[in-house]
């Protein structure tokens, strides 16, 4: 497979060896995904796959530039993860889905051929494991492609997980992952499709002979759209503290 690393408008030699810069894939037949890819300041400890939530649209230019989604909660914390020690890539809808990640398309095996793709460019950078972190309708994505494409992940981060509905946890047969699975939830969460009310149902049948786990978190400020990131969703205010508490857990449960 050949890929195709797509420089931003100023040169990258100049440039710290962390700072973000675009790549495209081929992904499926007639497709294309574009991602930021951050490389840590220091060695690398684990590959991380950002999946944003709404459309899932990021609308990147070639030039790396952000048209869409800057506020996301794993969009806008992204150089954080990277100072973790995660080799980040931050995905944007494919070519052939210039609306978004609309309908069940999060759950269909094209996505999950897309972020495999994603994944495998990862390893050949640095044989390390991949987490999949999505958040809000991101948290269907990360599930969806890890039971399509059990090769494409070794372990989830699921942060304001949509619990409820159409396209949630609650339909997919999470049963079968038999990978850690962190959770994340603010207790103060106040869209409707992601209360923290519902999860106890979906965490149950995460499987026991995995590491999995349920942080609920406090604090921060919520503002505007209860389902928007400015919210109690989006974790405003308390980002350092749920970034600190994922990066520890997932480097710690990691295969290696």
């Amino acid at each position: 497979m050949r890929y195709r690393l797509l420089p931003l408008l100023c040169c990258l030699l100049v440039l710290p060896a962390w700072a973000e810069r675009l790549v495209e894939i081929p992904t499926r037949p007639g497709a294309s995904l574009r991602f930021l890819l951050l490389e840590p300041p220091g060695p690398a400890r684990a590959n991380l796959i950002l999946l944003a939530g709404g459309e899932g649209l990021l609308k990147l230019s070639a030039e790396g530039e952000l048209g869409a989604g800057k506020g996301n909660f794993l969009v806008r914390t992204r150089q954080g993860w990277a100072d973790m020690g995660f080799r980040v890539a931050v995905a944007d809808a494919p070519s052939d889905m210039p609306r978004g990640l609309l309908g069940d398309f999060r759950e269909s095996p094209a996505h999950a051929a897309d972020i495999a793709a994603v994944a495998d460019y990862l390893r050949q950078g640095a044989a390390l494991p991949v987490w999949l972190a999505g958040t809000s309708r991101g948290t269907t994505s990360a599930a969806a492609v890890a039971l399509n494409r059990p090769d494409a992940a070794d372990g989830l981060l699921l942060t304001s997980s949509i619990d409820s509905g159409r396209g949630s946890l609650a339909g997919l047969p999470l049963e079968r992952l038999a990978i850690p699975v962190l959770m994340i939830q603010h207790r103060r969460d106040e869209c409707r499709a992601s209360r923290p009310g519902n999860l106890g149902p979906v965490v149950d049948r995460l499987r026991a002979d995995a590491p999995r786990e349920l942080m609920l978190l406090d604090g921060g400020k919520s503002e505007g759209d209860p389902c928007q990131p400015w919210a109690w969703h989006g974790y405003n205010g308390i980002e350092a503290r749920a970034l600190g508490l994922a990066g520890a857990w997932m480097l710690a449960h990691g295969r290696h």
